[in-house]
């Protein structure tokens, strides 16, 4: 793991109207591990914008969603066992305009698989956010990777971000695909650690934050040495480690 060099900017509305917005994506793993040490993780990123991956999405899965949104001081906004997983929570500078859970065509066999979408304002900004969880299987992957550009499209907003688990690595075809089209937020300004999984030893990047053009990359990476940010949370949390960015998104019309 790699301390970040300085600071991410924090979170704030620029005089033009544009937001500084930051954006944690993080597969917490059904909440099967020290819930505690998630919450604090999350805290201590301070977040505008939650991609979170493999929500809970069995008995009582809102209950227990509503706890860590709770315990992060953040609000639900969409996903979950609706979107096969994905999940969005967001902080109250955030005003929600529409939501949509989407499940992707199942292959048999597979697990199904969805995205969690919404569009919002922040400040004078209007966004688009998705939430995805790629398939263990190359060629379906590859396959969604399109579809959730597709439904970016759908969205139409002039700006978005996404956040998942790809299950894929920076050189794989569905990587590859999403980067084609959008920023991939951590080449673009790398910033913190690089690799995500698995998260006591991580070796691969299969985590990521992707951004439409427009958006103004200020940072991206794996949150080691952020200030409450301690390796023994990370390595307690969950199996994966999160990714954090930090965006200037630009004011509408």
């Amino acid at each position: 793991m790699v301390t970040p060099p300085t600071p991410l900017p924090d979170s704030r509305t620029e005089p033009d109207g544009s937001a500084l917005v930051r954006v944690l994506s993080y597969n917490v793993r059904s909440l099967r591990d020290d819930t505690e040490a998630l919450a604090r993780v999350i805290r201590a990123c301070a977040p505008d914008l939650v991609c979170l991956q493999e929500a809970p999405r069995f008995f009582r899965w809102r209950k227990a969603a509503a706890r860590l949104a709770a315990r992060t001081g953040l609000v639900m906004l969409a996903g979950g066992a609706t979107a096969a997983g994905p999940m969005l929570l967001c902080s109250l500078r955030a005003t929600v305009e529409r939501t949509e859970d989407v499940l992707l065509p199942r292959t048999p066999g597979l697990h199904r698989r969805g995205l969690a979408t919404a569009v919002v304002r922040v400040a004078g900004a209007r966004l688009g956010v998705v939430s995805c969880h790629l398939s263990l299987e190359r060629e379906e992957r590859r396959t969604q990777a399109g579809l959730l550009l597709d439904h970016l499209d759908a969205l139409e907003v002039p700006h978005a971000v996404v956040g998942g688990d790809l299950n894929d690595v920076p050189d794989g075809p569905a990587f590859r695909r999403l980067a084609g089209r959008l920023q991939d937020c951590r080449a673009v300004r790398p910033w913190g650690g690089e690799p995500t999984f698995p998260a006591p030893e991580p070796v691969k990047r299969i985590d990521a934050v992707f951004a439409t053009g427009g958006v103004e990359v200020l940072g991206c990476g794996v949150p080691a040495g952020l200030p409450g940010v301690t390796g023994a949370d990370l390595r307690a949390a969950t199996d994966h480690l999160p990714v954090l960015a930090a965006l200037r998104v630009p004011a509408g019309a």
